[in-house]
């Protein structure tokens, strides 16, 4: 076959499997987790502030949520002097963001194992920061930082003049309910500091107005239904059938199925504007009061993770096949004889990667790992170490705080990653720990 034509076959199998294989599983228990926490409407957020004890376990329980919600709820309870910084640093050692949903689909027995050594690293980890008092060492900082006003943050305003200036409140009884919708938040109340900056510039949040809101918001549930049909042939997947060729002759079917899924996906991606950060503060809060919006944040969300996927599965098959010399099973081979060669550098670049906010490169790492492709120890330093999108709350409002805490967390992750790896390679454990 000639190169051209092998490229083209990589594209189209790399977007149906992107959707049928992970996208379609993602979007189910995505929607499975958004709608329990719209239910509950943030109540647990909510009662972290009356623990004080028990903040960093709450907090790591928190970040354990797969998807970011719960965690950047937590950055902004920290800002207004809710939580420790302890509780900060134990949610973002827990969560993986979006990263969880695909090692969900992936790798659902793995995504166990991670869960339970993070839980135990950010509570351990949460408890030491906090005994520690770098917390009351960053909050000393943030007093100074105000009184001399070099800190960079956004005038404060009144709620009053910011409902009259921003919302424009009093102009028809229409416009109150329309605001009233917008007006209920989840750590920070209306018009005060945290607002100004998440909510009425400086904060990534998704587009609004123009061609890309119309269509995220009428394109949803094209896209849900989408899903539905998908999760039925990625089932039957599972369980070695094709349904494309037993319902109707034609395997083709379901390539089609599948790369229409993940061109969808990758549209609502683009509308949404979310390249780089797949949810914010904002988002989080529209889902918790408005079912509609946990279903249209839902697909973008689930958008955002498959065109992460089908990245990340086309950039693995142009390396398998540039290593194989155009053959992808010598390919494959090259790559797992250097895997065996570099794990112990998988683990540190692993930790390193979770410097870096947002999920779309711990997208790729985790599906590295369900490809065979790295040890688990480096996925589960991966896991640790990153934060998802929860930094940037963060990053806006105290930007000394963020960088703390994610450097923080870096530690127990490269700690834990070299004693799982030092057990996979002495004990055997690197064979039951391999994914498939």
């Amino acid at each position: 076959m000639a190169l051209a034509g092998r490229l083209w076959e990589l594209l189209y199998t790399s977007a149906a499997e992107a959707f049928i294989t992970v996208g379609v599983f993602v979007g189910a228990v995505l929607l499975a987790f958004q709608y329990i926490n719209f239910v509950q409407q943030g109540r647990l957020v909510g009662r972290i502030e009356r623990a004080a004890g028990w903040q960093p376990v709450i907090g790591a329980l928190l970040g354990l949520t797969p998807g970011c919600g719960g965690a950047i709820f937590v950055m902004t309870l920290y800002l207004r002097g809710g939580v420790s910084f302890g509780a900060v640093v134990a949610t973002l050692v827990a969560t993986m963001g979006d990263a969880a949903f695909v090692l969900i689909a992936a790798a659902p027995l793995h995504y166990v194992y991670v869960t339970v050594a993070s839980l135990i690293a950010a509570v351990l980890t949460g408890y030491a920061v906090d005994a520690l008092g770098i917390g009351a060492a960053l909050r000393r900082g943030r007093v100074r930082g105000k009184t001399s006003g070099g800190d960079g943050k956004p005038g404060e305003t009144s709620p009053d003049a910011h409902l009259r200036d921003v919302h424009g409140h009093g102009q028809s009884a229409r416009d109150m309910v329309s605001d009233s919708a917008q007006l209920a938040h989840v750590g920070h109340a209306e018009g005060d500091e945290i607002d100004m900056a998440l909510h009425h510039g400086g904060g990534p949040r998704a587009a609004e107005g123009g061609w890309g809101q119309r269509f995220t918001h009428s394109g949803f549930a094209g896209y849900w239904v989408l899903l539905a049909v998908g999760l039925a042939f990625g089932v039957a997947d599972v369980l070695g059938r094709d349904l494309g060729e037993s319902l109707f002759g034609r395997p083709e079917v379901t390539v089609v199925l599948g790369v229409g899924g993940t061109l969808f996906g990758i549209l609502l991606t683009v509308a949404a504007r979310r390249w780089g950060v797949n949810t914010s503060h904002e988002d989080e809060e529209h889902k918790l009061f408005s079912l509609r919006e946990t279903l249209v944040h839902g697909a973008m969300d689930t958008a955002f993770v498959t065109s992460w996927v089908f990245v990340s599965f086309v950039a693995y098959h142009l390396g398998v096949l540039w290593l194989g010399g155009g053959d992808i099973a010598a390919g494959e081979l090259v790559m797992a004889g250097w895997m065996q060669r570099t794990g112990l550098i998988t683990v540190i670049v692993g930790a390193l990667l979770g410097l870096i906010p947002g999920c779309g490169p711990q997208i790729l790492f985790v599906t590295m790992f369900a490809r065979g492709l790295l040890p688990f120890a480096a996925l589960l330093a991966n896991a640790i170490s990153q934060d998802g999108d929860a930094l940037f709350p963060l990053l806006v409002l105290d930007r000394r705080s963020a960088l703390v805490a994610t450097v923080v967390t870096t530690v127990p992750a490269i700690l834990l990653g070299l004693l799982v790896y030092w057990l996979e390679l002495s004990t055997g454990l690197g064979v039951l720990l391999r994914p498939g």
